[in-house]
């Protein structure tokens, strides 16, 4: 594989990342210049932002936990040029499911979909630590 193909799902998943981190600033911003929310009512980081702030900050702050599994094992399959067709396509099913997940979070949030698509990519992320961990295990 090449390394554009196996670092493509990393760079999508990058990409989400920021965009949730962006939107959730200019809601902040948005949301403080208006005064609709006070800062010395969230400077400690206090729960006082609208319910729509807290469903993007959240979504963004999942980005930040299980995808770094995914980053750190991209990372290594590319140093030891183990990546191959399964590894992108399970690359891929994780980060599709990190999008969707995204989308239900800011969206209707319904818990048992959001469930379901964070079990398909912590599934699918499993499954590559798996075939990766077994692959250097045996080659050793």
């Amino acid at each position: 594989m090449s390394i554009r193909t196996v670092l493509l799902p990393l760079f999508v998943q990058v990409l989400l990342t920021f965009g949730l981190l962006f939107w959730l600033a200019a809601l902040r911003v948005s949301a403080l210049r208006s005064g609709v929310v006070r800062g010395r009512d969230v400077a400690l980081r206090e729960q006082n932002w609208p319910r729509r702030h807290m469903q993007v900050q959240w979504a963004f702050q999942n980005q930040l936990e299980l995808p770094v599994l995914f980053y750190l094992l991209t990372i290594l399959a590319v140093i030891t040029r183990s990546a191959d067709l399964v590894f992108v396509v399970l690359a891929w099913v994780f980060v599709l499911a990190r999008l969707a997940h995204a989308y239900v979070h800011v969206t209707d949030n319904d818990l048992g979909r959001r469930g379901q698509v964070f079990a398909i990519g912590a599934l699918a992320l499993l499954i590559m630590w798996i075939i990766f961990m077994v692959r250097i295990l045996v080659a050793l």
